[in-house]
């Protein structure tokens, strides 16, 4: 359970820096929402990575090169999963693009995230192993 809501802190910094990037964005620079939402996901990823790695995982021992290609890989699915939530949400479901942003990225952190990164980016890695 304490990994779980350290893994949730770390979420919630994460889309905290998420949705201040995709709200800059979309309100000061004027760019598509789904576009802006998209480099948010990008930059919460990252911090989600790194304070993953460090703090709730403590798997630092793990070479960051295996490491960040298991991230990157789920990432993508993360990616996808986000940007076609909030697509969906937004272009046929006609709902404001933060209350749809937030809706897909609860869902897709609890969903998917916490668990494929417990079990996959996170674990115990051998050098030797292939991927």
């Amino acid at each position: 359970m304490k990994l779980f809501l350290k893994a949730n802190v770390a979420s919630l910094t994460a889309s905290f820096f998420d949705y201040l990037l995709t709200i800059v964005l979309k309100q000061l620079f004027l760019v598509d929402a789904v576009i802006a939402s998209i480099l948010g996901t990008v930059f919460g990823g990252i911090i989600n990575f790194l304070i993953g790695r460090h703090w709730v995982f403590r798997a630092v021992k793990t070479p960051f090169f295996h490491q960040g290609k298991r991230y990157l890989l789920t990432w993508t699915g993360n990616l996808i999963l986000n940007a076609l939530g909030v697509f969906v949400l937004i272009r046929l479901a006609g709902v404001n693009y933060i209350i749809a942003k937030v809706v897909t990225s609860i869902t897709v952190a609890v969903a998917y995230n916490y668990p494929i990164q417990k079990k996959y980016v996170f674990k115990n890695i051998d050098i030797d192993e292939k991927d």
